[in-house]
This record gives structure tokens, sequence and C-alpha cells, in this order.
């Protein structure tokens, strides 16, 4: 049988699709069909919780440049003989309380699994088989080196990046470049590649917030006083040197207020996750919430748009530090909108993103 793309005899043991290339010695290595490569990226996750699986996983975050850009001869000492002692206790503590015991994985795992699945289901019936669709982490398991690897020996020629943010940020869009390009440099064949941009103001993306928005809301007995839209935070410092990534949250704020019909004031934008001494972009979720008790805002909901899924940052500081703060002051009625995970309108609304990317690279079938 002539392989169908290199006119090289294919034997029983070769793959259909690939083959030795016409003339070649006897010893040339098997040619791979040529595919389409797919990579999804999201933050990372520990591959436990207890206190040496979270030492090695807080260390590679937070050794990150990106992350945190003190110079090293200062921020080392300190991460590694105060902070690491100590906070791997506390994370693997909060990320017990959240842990997919069935599956021994974290909830960002699996999600992030799930949408994988989803997106590759859909790429396949609209374009082939020869789309290979899989997922990195920026830190911890499945590598974003491990999985390059794996995506150029399974014959991938051309390669779209995706980080699963849809906010630019140079601690998250662009870590995870980052960490893609290296990986890229220990490939002796480097397949074409691209990189996707953030997409905080795709329409479909807003469309999915709004309904995830809608149908929360249909399931209470009494509205919301109050929607925060609740960001991850950002030393303040980071904005005035350039990064878009507050902009790009106020506008994903009042879209997603424009598409519900909503008037001005509606929707309150915070941010969370404050770490260190330097001020961060405010305002600050765990205050704004608690302020809005006060002031007799008894319902509020809350959600986390800068968040493809469900993780730490949600399922235990919103759903607990946060709300325990707002209930602290007051507040009555806490509601908390999870993530888009791989609801049915956000699967749609990242196939829309990755096949408007692959423009030029794929046909769709029939």
């Amino acid at each position: 049988m002539l392989d169908a793309r290199t006119g090289a005899a294919t034997g029983t043991d070769v793959p259909p699709g690939e083959g030795r290339l016409a003339h070649a010695p006897a010893d040339h290595p098997t040619v791979r069909k040529a595919r389409i490569g797919v990579l999804l990226a999201n933050l990372g996750t520990p591959d436990a919780y207890d206190y040496w699986s979270m030492r090695r996983y807080l260390n590679e975050f937070l050794s990150d440049k990106r992350v945190v850009d003190i110079p090293s001869w200062k921020w080392q000492p300190l991460l590694q003989l105060i902070i690491l002692s100590k906070r791997p206790f506390t994370s693997g503590a909060n990320y017990k309380l959240i842990w997919n015991e069935e599956l021994n994985e974290s909830p960002l795992l699996t999600i992030t699994k799930a949408q994988t699945a989803a997106i590759a289901k859909t790429i396949a019936d609209r374009h082939g088989a020869d789309i290979m669709v899989d997922f990195c982490m920026r830190y911890g398991n499945p590598s974003t080196e491990a999985k390059v690897k794996a995506m150029v020996a399974a014959g991938c020629e051309k390669v779209l990046f995706f980080p699963l943010y849809p906010h630019y940020a140079g601690a998250t869009s662009a870590t995870a470049n980052d960490q893609f390009f290296r990986a890229l440099m220990k490939e002796k064949r480097q397949p074409a590649v691209r990189t996707v941009a953030e997409y905080f103001d795709h329409p479909l993306y807003i469309d999915a917030l709004a309904k995830s928005v809608e149908t929360a809301y249909a399931g209470l007995d009494h509205r919301p006083d109050v929607l925060v839209a609740s960001y991850h935070g950002m030393p303040k410092r980071y904005l005035m040197e350039g990064d878009p990534y507050h902009c790009q949250c106020q506008k994903t704020s009042r879209l997603l207020r424009e598409r519900l019909g909503w008037e001005k004031g509606s929707i309150d934008t915070t941010f969370q996750s404050v770490f260190g001494r330097e001020e961060w972009l405010r305002p600050y979720t765990v205050e704004h919430v608690a302020e809005l008790a006060k002031q007799g805002k008894k319902r509020i909901a809350v959600m986390a748009p800068a968040f493809s899924a469900d993780c730490i940052e949600t399922l235990e500081e919103i759903n607990g530090e946060i709300r325990e703060a707002f209930e602290h002051a007051g507040g009555e009625e806490f509601t908390y909108i999870p993530c888009l995970n791989d609801e049915p309108a956000h699967i749609e609304a990242l196939v829309a993103v990755i096949e408007e990317n692959l423009g030029g690279w794929l046909t769709r079938k029939g």
C-alpha cells in the first residue's frame, strides 16, 4: 500500500497515513502524517495537597519573574527560607477543601480535561481527525514541554497555542507564551506556530458570560442587589508600566452589562487575590463586598470573568473568604456564579476563537 501523501510504501507496522519517504534508505525514520496541533494552556495545579507537592508547585509559580519581578537576590532567600516553609501547609489545607477526591486531582485539572475533550470533539466533527487537541499547564503537570514534545512526535507541523485567559496580563498570557517558546527551543524540528491573543471582547464570550448570569438569576428567589465581577488582581504598578489587563477587565464588565441590558452601576468591578505589601488594583473584592453589606446591600452575586475554569481562587477564595467577609458585615444572601467551565456556550466561544486563529490552516469537512 502506498502512502497518499509521500508515495512511500507502508508496512503493517506503520500507522495509516505514515510511511517512509520514497527513495529513502531502509533505516530512514518513519515520516508522520502532517497534522495541526491545538495546545490549550491553563495556569497550573499541584499534583497533590501534601507539603512537598505544594512546595514544588509554589516554588515554580513564585519563582517566575513574570509573577514576582523582585530581584532574585532579594526574593529567593525570602521565598525559600520563609514563604515556602509555611505557605505549603496553608495552601495545601485550602486545596484539600476543594480537592476532587474521586479522581485525586484539583478541580482545575478536572475541568480543563472536560473542556479539552469537548473542544476536541467539536473540532473533529467540523474539520476531521487530523487536528490534535490537547492541554498543558504553565506550572505543574502536564507540563508545556512534555505536551509540545508529544505534538511534534505526533507529526504536528503547525501548532496553535491557546492560553485560556480571556484577558491579557504579563503574569498569565505572557508567561504561558514564554514557556511555550522555551519548549520549542528544544525541538529539532520546530513546527510553524501561532499564539492566540486575548479574547475578552469576543461576542460569544460575552454572550456566554451573560447566559451564565441569566441562568443563575433565574434560579434565585430574590434578585441580588448588586452583581460583583471579581477579577484576579495585580500590582497597580503593572498598569502604570503598560499592562492592559485592568482596562480589559473594565471593558468586559461594560460589555456584559450592555449585553444584559442593565443600567450603569449595576455591575461592580473588583479585584481579588492580593499578595504582599504593594498596592494592587482596587477596589479589593474582599473589602468591597463587606462595604456593600454595610451600605444595606443584603443580597449580592459574585462572578469571576477572568477565570476560564473554577479553581482555588474561585472555589475557596470567593466562595469562602469573600463570602465570609460579606456575611460577617451583615450580608444575608451571597450567590457565587460559577466560571464558564465546560458549559456549551463557553465551548462554542472557545472553538470560534480557535477557528478564527486557524484561518488558512484548515478547511471545514464537507
